[in-house]
């Protein structure tokens, strides 16, 4: 007689949009598949992610996850996981970690973290998942115990997609075309980026994503002259696609925990430029499955770019080196493998 399935609690109270917020759903989507387990994802109530995750089959209960005064919405929250009994709980990011309690023997909590954060909303909880190897050493660094901390990173959407239009976006066809992407952030260094297009001539450059620092850019992209070369096309669904119509992704990153764009990149045959911030700096293999370049160095970028831009053999080697390095560790069946590994590990604890 096969043993019953485990019962995981997938919690997040992440905002509208974002790659973490992505990755949930690629995540419990997989892991929802597989007969071990028993899933259902408590989560803020945006429709979009809702109706994905139960077009899915995903079980749901949305909740508000408001600020520290919202003792209502908290308890709701916590009598509904008591009503799933579940034998495992994976909290992702601050707030759903803060606010689920140790199971005491009910449930094993997990903590998962995608970056360097403070430490103190997650001392609570029983194991804990970084998605590189650096997160995980600032976890065993900050107190967490050796053998409790595991490390799992994340893999790509790999939905075939069709290229869009080179001409999309008022694009002239014959030039070399660079993407980037992500949350318009002082973290995400895309002003070093623009810095870095003044020294590569013709190439126009797409910058999908939206953010605080989205005004700030605009004005320094009309400040360098480079307004008939960039781009900037808002929150995009559709980066996939993008990255298969473009030439190279770059990114520009100061500070990136795993960097989850990088494995898009290897699993839709993009080569990538990337500087030497955490995630990227530990996945990426100078050489073979990407560049590396220096973090806040302009002038060394545009050397990088220019050398995949100028270079079609150099492109082909980083297309297919970045391809077995997805396949062999970072793909969608490999990860959730993974977790459902680490979840029968830490159930017969």
């Amino acid at each position: 007689m096969s043993a019953a399935p485990l019962r995981v609690a997938q919690v997040l109270a992440g905002a509208e949009k974002g790659g973490a917020e992505n990755f949930f759903v690629r995540l419990v989507a997989g892991l929802n598949e597989r007969p071990e387990l028993k899933e259902r994802a408590f989560l803020r109530g945006y429709p979009d992610r809702i109706e994905s995750l139960r077009k899915q089959g995903v079980e749901t209960e949305s909740f508000a996850f408001g600020g520290k005064f919202d003792w209502l919405g908290y308890w709701q929250y916590r009598q509904a996981l008591k009503k799933f009994s579940p034998d495992i709980v994976m909290t992702w990011m601050g707030r759903a970690s803060l606010n689920t309690p140790n199971g005491k023997g009910r449930y094993v909590l997990v903590n998962r973290l995608g970056h360097y954060y403070d430490l103190k909303s997650y001392r609570h909880a029983d194991y804990w998942v970084g998605i590189s190897h650096g997160i995980c050493q600032h976890m065993i660094r900050g107190g967490m115990p050796k053998e409790r901390v595991f490390y799992i990173p994340n893999f790509a959407d790999e939905t075939p997609v069709e290229p869009i239009p080179r001409d999309s976006f008022d694009t002239p066809t014959d030039r070399p075309l660079i993407l980037t992407a992500g949350r318009l952030h002082v973290n995400k260094a895309f002003d070093v980026l623009l810095h870095a297009l003044q020294n590569v001539p013709d190439a126009m450059l797409w910058i999908a994503g939206a953010g605080p620092e989205e005004h700030h850019l605009k004005l320094l992209c009309n400040k360098l002259g480079l307004d008939d070369r960039v781009r900037f096309l808002g929150w995009r669904t559709d980066v996939t696609a993008l990255m298969r119509t473009a030439d190279l992704f770059v990114c520009s990153s100061r500070h990136e925990g795993l960097g989850s764009i990088v494995m898009e990149s290897w699993a839709h045959h993009c080569p990538i430029v990337a500087t030497n911030s955490q995630g990227p700096g530990e996945a990426i293999t100078d050489g073979l499955s990407g560049l590396i370049t220096p973090v806040d160095d302009a002038d060394e970028l545009a050397k990088a770019i220019r050398r995949v831009l100028e270079n079609p053999e150099l492109r082909t080697h980083l297309i297919e080196g970045g391809s077995d390095i997805y396949a062999k560790g970072f793909s969608r069946a490999h990860i959730v493998e993974e977790y459902v590994k680490f979840y029968q590990r830490i159930a017969r604890s």
